[in-house]
């Protein structure tokens, strides 16, 4: 019985990743995020707190024409996630609400300007569920899970409640909703996890674009692959890469020829602290970078479950 329990444990560190982190307003669509559709026990709850650093010119907009940007987002994640029996199939709802400092100065128009600024990001609403290869399981049922292949789907909704002035070009929050369907696979060979996902991102428009101005922007869409290794003590590590394209932008009607193209790569590391903690520590730079985002990120997230028996 002990060994039985100490197992589930482990596959818990293992597997059971509330996968939460935003980092900023433009940079969301290009999250790298491992483990999204992994099978937890049903009524786990995570609450989880992480902190980045990003520097680039991660929310410059690319219809707008600053050069040299040279900015500093410092974020802090609050976020809590509740893994659900959804008719049978695991699945899993988390909402994320995010803080943080933006630093940094560019050129606007060839003049100099400097922008500092604190407040919200956008929070994000998602709700997820493995529709094959991932059934619900209570905690006492896990133990005798074998993962061979899990294909997923997940939505995520971005509420415009974020910090934003419309006579500033740079913001923390975008003054429009995000939808965000995602459908994934996750195949298990040994210790070895591998999962490919793609979604689309489509937004709603932003009538306060630098005063009364109409900012429209084309869906964005994104393919994510991660190669996830688990170690017999409950630590694993991942390696990310992603590809994001589209998102022309336009204002009052007139486009900005904007197409955006970025390819990002990164790691991912969760060290299990005991039965209810874990830290994850991540990082990613961009690969290449046609127009949009252009950043370097660190960061590191505490997690913490409980219920469900645990």
């Amino acid at each position: 019985m002990w060994m039985k329990h100490k197992l589930c444990v482990v596959r818990l560190a293992r597997f059971a990743s509330a996968s939460l982190i935003i980092v900023a307003p433009s940079a969301v669509a290009e999250d790298l995020e491992p483990r999204s559709y992994a099978n937890t026990p049903v009524g786990i709850n995570f609450l989880l707190m992480g902190y980045s650093d990003l520097r680039g010119s991660v929310t410059a907009n690319p219809s707008v024409p600053l050069q040299d940007a040279k900015l500093d987002i410092k974020t802090v994640v609050f976020a809590f996630a509740r893994s659900l029996d959804v008719w049978g199939r695991s699945g899993k709802f988390d909402i994320v609400v995010p803080e943080a400092r933006l630093t940094g100065s560019a050129l606007f128009a060839g003049e100099p300007k400097e922008r500092n600024v604190t407040g919200l990001i956008d929070p994000r609403f998602r709700f997820s569920v493995n529709l094959y290869g991932a059934p619900a399981m209570s905690l006492a049922e896990f133990p005798g899970y074998q993962q061979d292949v899990i294909i997923g789907a997940s939505l995520a909704i971005t509420a415009p409640l974020g910090q934003y002035d419309s006579s500033r070009l740079v913001n923390l929050g975008n003054n429009r909703w995000s939808f965000k369907p995602e459908l994934g696979i996750s195949k298990r060979l040994g210790p070895v996890t591998l999962e490919l996902s793609g979604a689309g991102t489509f937004y709603t428009d932003n009538d306060q674009y630098l005063g009364d101005h109409t900012f429209s922007q084309n869906p964005t869409y994104q393919v994510q692959v991660h190669l996830i290794y688990a170690f017999s003590n409950g630590v694993w590590a991942s390696l990310d890469g992603t590809y994001f394209a589209g998102g022309s932008t336009s204002v009052d009607g007139v486009g900005n020829h904007d197409f955006q193209e970025n390819t990002r790569y990164g790691g991912t590391l969760s060290l299990p602290l005991n039965r209810n903690n874990s830290l994850k520590l991540f990082a990613s730079e961009g690969a290449h970078t046609r127009t949009g985002s252009e950043y370097d990120a660190i960061g590191v997230a505490w997690q913490y479950r409980f219920g469900g028996g645990l």
